[in-house]
């Protein structure tokens, strides 16, 4: 045996760091954009580790450039002991210019919303997956949980038959 260890990019051998399934069931999704992101080096190390969190984050587009709000990386306690880190800092998002002035064009109309629906590795690079979406009425996220109950039962019963 070579006795070297493989690398994994994360812990859950995917290459998704977190997932906001909530945004699904709030918003009907539409368009969706890859966005890179600006990220200090303990965020990075942090990300590695699978500790963010983006559930209740959104994008807002200031002054021509999209910020990413809400999104939680908390610190490892090993890594940043020199510097202060802010679990919840606002962080820039790499977007070019036609694709914030689509996305800008989009979320004037009423009822609509840009959220961040995953984040990822992409090579040695962290992405994050936008999407625009409508939000849902409340009878709307009431049939999506019929649809997704049923599945689930029929997934049962193929099971059962089989």
């Amino acid at each position: 045996m070579s006795g070297k260890k493989s690398k994994g990019k994360s812990s859950t051998g995917s290459g998704t760091i977190a997932l906001n399934k909530r945004a699904r069931f709030e918003y009907e999704l539409e368009e969706k954009f890859e966005a890179g992101l600006v990220l200090e080096g303990w965020e990075v190390k942090s990300l590695r580790e699978g500790r963010g969190q983006i559930t209740d984050a959104y994008v807002l587009l200031k002054d021509g450039e999209a910020w990413l709000l809400g999104a939680r990386i908390d610190a490892l306690k090993s890594a940043s002991t020199h510097v202060v880190a802010d679990p919840q800092r606002t962080r820039k998002l790499l977007l070019n210019a036609r694709e914030i002035a689509r996305i800008f064009a989009a979320v004037q109309q009423k009822g609509r919303a840009c959220v961040a629906t995953a984040l990822y590795w992409k090579g040695n690079r962290i992405k994050l997956e936008i999407a625009l979406g409508v939000g849902k009425k409340q009878h709307d996220k009431r049939d999506t949980l019929k649809d997704a109950d049923w599945k689930r039962q029929q997934a049962r019963l193929m099971k059962a038959h089989n």
